[in-house]
């Protein structure tokens, strides 16, 4: 098995637009899915972020608040999964509910050995 790295993004305004009780069963969907993968053996870690945040740069001589990507682009969580390729970790990915959203879409990427 490998590790491969799940880096969502968009979905935010969907979230913000939904009810209470649209927003708990979008949560319940969520944990289906990832207990789907955890009984399989392919779910690592994943957790959601923080919307704040400080971005780094010249060295470390400049530090800049938030992450400055268009709303679509933030990565708003990750899942790290197991897989026996990135074609098994792409399909894998299918079933996020993240993908019910019009700007929700998922990066799939391995995560190299050190």
């Amino acid at each position: 098995m490998q590790k491969y790295l799940y880096l969502f993004r968009g979905g935010d305004a969907r979230m913000a637009e939904m009810s209470p009780a649209e927003v708990e069963a979008h949560m319940d969907e969520w944990r289906v899915w990832m207990e789907g993968l955890a009984e399989k053996g392919q779910l690592i870690d994943g957790l959601p972020l923080k919307a704040e945040g400080k971005q780094v740069s010249k060295g470390g001589s400049v530090v800049t608040d938030g992450p400055f990507a268009e709303g679509a682009e933030i990565v708003g969580g990750y899942l790290m999964v197991n897989a026996t390729s990135l074609e098994e970790a792409t399909e894998m990915s299918k079933g996020c509910p993240i993908l019910d959203a019009e700007d929700g879409h998922i990066e799939v990427r391995g995560i190299a050995d050190m």
